[in-house]
């Protein structure tokens, strides 16, 4: 599903056009939706490099592929290393991310015996603020704020980013990198990449603004000013956080958000016939099919009162969001926190997106012109295309060749440059 507002008073065209990129989050599931989206823009619109836009912005899951393209990382290498797992440079295993938290579980069960005297001394005395409500708030305690450990996420994104050329410093960077997280104890957005915030690395960035509460306990950070902050989930405060690639003054605006509400009545398929009557009892499902849709519809209703602003906010800015379909089965029912299905969900979102290009074509191809970009009639022609089939094969790079072929690259991309000049 695509959302484009095309500007009212597109800036003139006396300079090179700015893009920038906003990606939202969704867990593991929404983090293989965004990969296939990407991979999607990437193979279908020429003209547009991803690993070199004007401005990034990532929030929670979406903070790594931003940080990844922000590093010159492209999708298809960021493909080899998520789906077909035969990067020659980045190893990933799913369990990194799902370890439990057992420093967590520890610190929390080191204070039982503290908490119990408590107890049994309150029971004695027969004061009033023993009852159940006050056990139930102080057992609360003893619950830990995280089920899995992200120092493991930290460690890996550590050696993603200090590799064949990247950089973990947001100071270092070719282009501007912005990480949202908020901050537990105020409430407030933390925005990693901007002034105060640039030094803190972006693998810890990235793991704060991914710290989904109840899933991974916040993230323990310092400020400038020696202040000991605790980070979690970007997602709280704003879905997507465009407005902070819409102030940085560019033309367009790409984003993506991969979940959205399940609306089963949007298909008129003969397989969707088949289920409509289940799936419009989600809460026979049970918690987690509830909790899925209503954290689905937080998240939605809370980016498109953005994205319905911002038009009059910025009307000389074009702005594209893709979105998964609403009707999208798989999408709703597969595990928001499982990788076991990542081939299957990118190719969906892969699928989705180049639908999404070919249906609107008509009026987002004068759009995209706008900004030199032109979308590739064969590939959104080409319906059962695969993300898997059309990947070029990995290259055999090592630290040294690596470092060569970046340096050799922005050479080569700073003459073509002034030849436009």
């Amino acid at each position: 599903m695509l959302s484009l507002h095309a500007a009212h008073s597109p800036n003139s065209r006396s300079r090179q056009p700015r893009i920038g990129l906003a990606i939202a989050g969704g867990g593991p599931v929404g983090a293989m939706y965004e990969l296939g989206a990407l991979r999607a823009l990437d193979e279908a619109c020429d003209g547009l490099d991803l690993t070199r836009l004007d401005c990034y912005v990532g929030v929670s899951s979406g903070a790594f592929f931003a940080a990844g393209l922000a590093n010159r990382m492209d999708t298809a290498e960021l493909c080899r290393i998520f789906i077909t797992g035969d990067s020659q440079d980045v190893q990933f295993n799913p369990e990194t991310f799902l370890r439990p938290a057992l420093g967590e579980y520890l610190r929390r069960a080191t204070a039982i015996p503290t908490l119990s005297a408590r107890l049994l001394r309150d029971l004695w005395h027969g004061r009033s603020d023993s009852r159940w409500s006050d056990l139930l708030n102080r057992v609360g305690s003893l619950v830990p704020t995280g089920l899995f450990d992200n120092r493991e996420v930290e460690r890996f994104l550590h050696d993603v980013f200090t590799r064949q050329g990247r950089s973990n410093d947001f100071r270092k960077l070719d282009r501007p990198l912005y990480v949202i997280g908020v901050d537990l104890d105020s409430g407030e957005a933390v925005r990693f990449g901007d002034a105060g915030w640039d030094d803190i690395p972006i693998s810890q960035a990235v793991q704060a603004s991914a710290a989904l509460p109840g899933l991974y306990p916040p993230v323990e950070l310092h400020d400038k000013n020696g202040r000991t902050r605790h980070i979690v989930d970007g997602a709280l405060r704003r879905t997507m956080h465009a407005s902070v690639v819409l102030e940085r003054d560019v033309d367009l605006l790409l984003g993506i958000n991969p979940l959205v509400p399940f609306n089963p009545g949007d298909d008129s398929s003969e397989d969707a016939q088949q289920h409509r009557d289940s799936d419009r009892r989600i809460a026979e499902g049970g918690l987690p099919g509830v909790l899925s849709q209503t954290l689905r519809t937080m998240l939605q209703s809370r980016m498109q009162v953005g994205l319905a602003r911002y038009p009059q906010q910025y009307p000389h800015i074009d702005q594209a969001v893709f979105e998964p379909n609403a009707a999208d089965r798989e999408l709703f029912y597969t595990n928001v926190f499982s990788f076991s299905a990542r081939r299957r969900i990118s190719q969906l979102a892969y699928r989705n997106t180049l639908t999404d290009l070919r249906l609107r074509r008509a009026e987002l191809a004068p759009v995209l012109a706008r900004h030199g970009i032109h979308l590739r009639e064969d590939v959104i022609a080409d319906r059962p295309r695969s993300i898997v089939a059309h990947l070029p094969s990995a290259p055999r790079m090592t630290e040294t060749t690596a470092r060569l072929n970046r340096a050799l690259d922005e050479i080569e991309h700073r003459l073509q440059r002034q030849r436009m000049v």
